[in-house]
């Protein structure tokens, strides 16, 4: 009898320690970026501009002292079917106002028709109920600005819930 108690802890151990993730933001890593790294010239007379969009990892469920965490995905899209647009900065902030991180730190780019996305692991709660991103950017004359949208999404049991955030130029 002992030997079968023994062995169950032993099972029972090894996949509560199996379960154990170490846990990695998705998006944070450089090597998502180096691949886009695009270097501007200031003769290029490209026009600048700045984007807000809201998002939120976190909803108020019930009561203002429960929240539900949610999955984030941030979609910056470049609608011009011949030109590239050139994203030099996305920062994420959280709802106090505080900058949580940057996802790159040189100038990216965003092909014709391409859409590139940051994602926000439902584990990652740190923007809070009233996070945002700035995004400053760069386009040619004459093309169509940078897209950006948020998309929360989350499943529990057999609850579903998804919104969407669209970005307003801000500059």
């Amino acid at each position: 009898m002992t030997k079968i108690k023994l062995s169950l802890l032993v099972i029972i151990s090894l996949l509560l320690i199996s379960c154990e993730e170490d846990y990695q933001l998705s998006s944070v890593n450089p090597n998502n970026w180096d691949k886009r790294i695009v270097k501007l010239s200031p003769k290029d007379s490209l026009e600048t501009g700045t984007t807000y969009l809201s998002v939120y990892s976190q909803i108020y469920s019930q009561t203002e002292h429960r929240t539900h965490n949610l999955t984030v995905t941030i979609s910056m899209r470049n609608t011009n079917k011949k030109d590239s647009v050139f994203i030099q900065n996305a920062e994420y902030f959280h709802t106090d106002g505080t900058s949580i991180r940057r996802y790159f730190d040189k100038s990216i780019f965003i092909a014709p028709m391409e859409t590139i996305e940051i994602i926000i692991d439902e584990l990652d709660q740190e923007g809070g109920t009233g996070a945002n991103f700035l995004f400053d950017w760069m386009i040619r004359p004459g093309t169509h600005e940078p897209f950006f949208e948020g998309v929360m999404i989350s499943t529990y049991g057999q609850q579903g819930l998804s919104f969407t955030t669209e970005g307003k130029r801000i500059e």
